[in-house]
Order: C-alpha cells, then sequence, then structure tokens
C-alpha cells in the first residue's frame, strides 16, 4: 500500500508540475483566482518535481529523503489549502486538498 501510494504521489506531483511548466490554461486560470502572479509557476512546478523525485529516491534505498519529501508536501499543500481558503476560491480546493491528503498518508504510513 505504501509503495502504491508513493508511486501516485509522486505521478500526481510531476503531472502538476509539468502543468506549471507548460502554463497549462487551468492553472493559469487558478493562479488568476488566487492572485498568484504567473511567475510564480516555475517555482511552484519545480518544488513539487522535487517533492515528486524525493518520494522516488525514498523508494529506491534512501528514506530519510523520502520522508523528507513527504514533509515538504505537506506544508506546500498546507499552503496552497490555506492560499484558497484565504481567498475565498473554494471551487477548486478539492485538488490541493487529495494531494495534501496524499503527502500526509506517507508521513503515517512510511
Amino acid at each position: 500500500m505504501f509503495v502504491t501510494i508513493t508511486l501516485v504521489t509522486a505521478a500526481l506531483n510531476l503531472w502538476a508540475a509539468v502543468a506549471d511548466f507548460l502554463r497549462a490554461g487551468f492553472v493559469l486560470g487558478n493562479a488568476a483566482k488566487l492572485d498568484l502572479p504567473p511567475t510564480w509557476l516555475p517555482a511552484l512546478g519545480t518544488l513539487k518535481a522535487a517533492g515528486a523525485a524525493g518520494l522516488l529516491l525514498g523508494l529506491a534505498g534512501v528514506p530519510l529523503i523520502g520522508t523528507a519529501a513527504a514533509a515538504g508536501l505537506v506544508l506546500f499543500f498546507l499552503g496552497a489549502v490555506g492560499i484558497h481558503m484565504w481567498k475565498r476560491v473554494f471551487r477548486n480546493i478539492a485538488y490541493p486538498a487529495v494531494f495534501l491528503v496524499l503527502a500526509a498518508a506517507l508521513l503515517v504510513l512510511g
């Protein structure tokens, strides 16, 4: 179960990072609703990609990196959920909430 959740969480974060890097329409729309400048997207994508890479390194035999990556993703997505709540943008809050739950599950299971 741990391996499956790790692979799913890593894949979703890589997908989200690519969407950030490519400035996908839904990403730009969501950023606009949250008053985030588009110039932040490469940094946000880099953090998601780094988290995904760290999770995979954890599976590859460096558990401390995997744990640190899961903790970093928890903090990242706490911030994402928090800004959705602060800006009262509840329509898309499920996405960061799911990512948060997956990262938190890895901390609990790991």
